[in-house]
């Protein structure tokens, strides 16, 4: 039983550095896409070299909801 619950809690808190993790690299690269200063300055200038970085942040944030509702669900199903 302690082994279990060791176990999930050693899962909670991976899951926690992965959110943290997550939101990290939203807030990086949300500031750098949107962020006012070079090299992109608000998107008007070097529209050439700007990409929407949305597609990979969705993907990215999908992954772990993926995860989290994945650990609920084997963890309510162990009970």
């Amino acid at each position: 039983m302690t082994k279990n619950r060791s176990l999930r809690i050693a899962f909670g808190v991976t899951l926690l550095v992965l959110v943290a993790l997550i939101v990290a690299f939203n807030v990086v690269n949300l500031t750098e896409a949107f962020g006012s200063g070079p090299p992109y300055y608000d998107r008007t200038t070097n529209m050439d070299k700007w990409s929407n970085p949305l597609p990979v942040l969705a993907a990215v944030d999908a992954l772990g909801v993926f995860a989290i509702a994945a650990f609920f669900y084997f963890l309510k199903r162990r009970r």
